[in-house]
């Protein structure tokens, strides 16, 4: 299924036109790997959303590094910084405690005394991106991105029903394969991934089906992690070596539209970054 859903995409250039992709950044050098779950996260928001139905105008976003499993939580863009601190207590650390280090960007939210006296007697270390530099939080930059092309995807008609489909699209996106870790955040979390709608319906009972689970789930779990390690490892030495080969031509390019020159086209993050394709 996988490789039809691949090649559908490839064919129709109404997919390529949602989800466009960002020019390619140079040699980086990454932050550590993290040990465990929860542990080490970044936070970053989404702002100047139209406003939905409950009058929430931005989403905060909160990633796991380890295993890429994602919040998105629907706020308002005045929330200070004990708003979003209190949002935060709500809906991760009640569910998976404190962390030991924070990557986020440099946020008034996040620079104020509140917020960092909060985390200091917490033990918790504040890590912050270079001013004018958001790539380097590219962790939630790639989720921020999917997420807006997730939405552009699913609100066509409604723009302002976008905190309706919060729940739904966090669901897809914690169980869908990630190429990163190799395994989905449901997985690595959980050691399994939860029941989709299509696998509720029932399915013919096959003779001389044997379950061979023959592994606890501690040990299952453990071995997901070691493999998500080596993973990560792999991925950031293949993701330098493609930095340094030179970009081949294409036969078809894409226009990105600005804000200022298409304003009528760039009125509302909902719709497309850009026009494609045109001829070389």
């Amino acid at each position: 299924m996988r490789k039809d859903i691949h090649n559908t995409c490839e064919k129709y250039f109404i997919y390529k036109v949602d989800k466009s992709r960002v020019s390619p950044y140079n040699l980086y050098t990454p932050l550590p790997i993290p040990t465990s779950l929860w542990i080490d996260i970044s936070m970053d928001f989404i702002l100047g959303l139209l406003r939905s139905k409950g009058g929430r105008d931005s989403i905060f976003v909160v990633v796991d590094r380890f295993s890429k499993m994602t919040h998105f939580i629907p706020c308002y863009k005045s929330d200070d910084a004990s708003h979003v601190a209190n949002l935060f207590f709500r809906n991760v650390v009640r569910l998976y405690g404190f962390v030991r280090t924070i990557f986020l960007d440099k946020d008034t939210k996040f620079l104020g005394y509140f917020w960092r006296s909060l985390w200091s007697r917490l033990g918790t270390k504040l890590l912050f991106s270079t001013t004018c530099h958001p790539q380097m939080n590219r962790q939630a930059e790639v989720v921020n991105r999917t997420l807006d092309q997730l939405l552009i995807c699913f609100l066509k008609k409604s723009l302002r029903d976008w905190e309706d489909w919060i729940p739904h699209i966090e669901f897809a996106y914690n169980r869908v394969f990630n190429f990163t870790t190799s395994y989905s955040s449901f997985e690595l979390a959980y050691g399994f991934n939860p029941l989709p709608p299509l696998d509720l319906f029932p399915l013919p009972i096959l003779p001389n089906c044997v379950n061979n689970e023959g592994l606890s789930k501690a040990q299952f779990v453990q071995r997901l992690h070691d493999k998500a390690r080596i993973a990560h490892e792999k991925e950031r030495r293949k993701v330098c070596k493609k930095c340094q080969q030179r970009e081949q031509g294409r036969d078809l390019l894409r226009v990105h539209l600005r804000k200022d020159r298409f304003p009528h086209l760039r009125k509302s993050k909902f719709l497309p970054r850009g026009d494609d394709p045109f001829k070389l």
